[in-house]
């Protein structure tokens, strides 16, 4: 005879009235402990929380990655983070670790630390740094562009700070030697200059609203010639390309022109609405009687403006294409698909961090 059956009714009314009771503690319970302690070990911390197949997903990431309140993180936050990382990646969970921690951890150690090399990157080369240092270059670029050393400074500030986050953002693993960073960085601003003034002088004998333009299309073409001189190195030796596990194949120049490109194009697309919407509100406002009683304001408000814009163009446009891009092997340079149908025989496709 079952213990069921031999359970006085009484006793069998009691244990059914705490039972609901009991099952719902035990929900409770559980789920406390998964998000205190019991973290799982199988979150994939190595990609981004949100799918990359989809601009939205991506857009979420980028978000994350290029919230300007993360450069205002201490030191001792960041090597947290890094600790939090490293050590999951390891298999060790931080006692009372939740998930939500787990992802912010690793969105700061991302906003900080190179994903291919994991050096601690400087900081207004950061993603993290670009739309507060962009509004203020780029808004003082369309206030000041009426004077010829204006525009020729104010380049030279905006192709200098491209040239930091183009080389700490750059791809790949490969050091880039003083020589050939001095050489890209006079070359890229030397165009950037050269650029200004031949739009500036053609812009005289138009419309002044068209003026406004010229920073636009200098740093559009300036972006065209910096970037591929920043990241030369990578042209003529290539960027490391893996397998869909990270397993790494080899290097591949004609992946380091396909990540320049799609950065490029993001680059361009960042200071478009940065760019040429302030220009027209500003050429409103100005015919104002309060603007031209306050010609001060001028610098702040088109500040403002900029940065508004930067704060949602920034990483949308960084969402474009994923962080992690891929091509065929169809595309790869002939030795180095050999290398890969002898080694790995099922890629079809290979996986690179085009940069940022």
């Amino acid at each position: 005879m079952s213990c069921l059956s031999s359970t006085p009714s009484g006793l069998q009314h009691l244990h059914d009235k705490h039972r609901p009771q009991r099952v719902t503690l035990r929900k409770k319970t559980n789920q406390k402990a998964r998000m205190s302690g019991e973290l799982s070990l199988n979150i994939n911390i190595k990609e981004p929380r949100w799918d990359q197949g989809t601009f939205m997903g991506r857009a979420k990431h980028f978000f994350m990655v290029t919230d300007p309140r993360t450069v205002l993180l201490s030191s001792e936050t960041l090597e947290e983070a890094k600790v939090i990382v490293e050590n999951y990646r390891a298999g060790i969970v931080k006692p009372g670790l939740t998930e939500d921690e787990l992802w912010r951890a690793k969105y700061i150690y991302d906003s900080a630390f190179h994903p291919d090399t994991g050096e601690k990157m400087f900081v207004i080369g950061r993603m993290s740094a670009q739309v507060p240092m962009n509004m203020s270059i780029t808004g003082c670029m369309l206030t000041f562009y009426r004077t010829t050393p204006a525009v020729v400074f104010w380049q030279w500030v905006n192709q200098s700070f491209n040239a930091v986050v183009n080389y700490t953002n750059r791809s790949g693993d490969a050091p880039i030697t003083v020589n050939q960073l001095g050489a890209a960085y006079v070359s890229a601003t030397t165009g950037a200059v050269v650029t200004a003034l031949g739009l500036k002088s053609l812009a005289t004998r138009l419309p002044p609203i068209v003026s406004r333009f010229v920073p636009f299309a200098a740093v559009a073409a300036a972006n065209c010639i910096n970037i591929p001189f920043m990241r030369q190195r990578e042209l003529k030796y290539g960027i490391p390309v893996t397998d869909e596990n990270g397993n790494r194949l080899g290097e591949s120049a004609n992946a380091a022109k396909q990540a320049i490109v799609q950065v490029v194009v993001s680059r361009i697309g960042m200071a478009v609405p940065a760019m040429a919407i302030p220009p027209v509100i500003m050429n409103a406002l100005e015919k104002r009687a309060f603007m031209k009683r306050f010609p001060i304001l001028n610098a702040p408000v088109q500040v403002g403006l900029v940065g508004l814009c930067l704060v949602f163009a920034t990483p949308l446009c960084c969402a474009l294409f994923p962080q992690k891009s891929s091509m065929s092997i169809s595309g790869l340079e002939a030795d180095l698909q050999e290398r890969i149908r002898q080694t790995s025989p099922n890629t079809t496709t290979v996986y690179f961090n085009k940069g940022l």
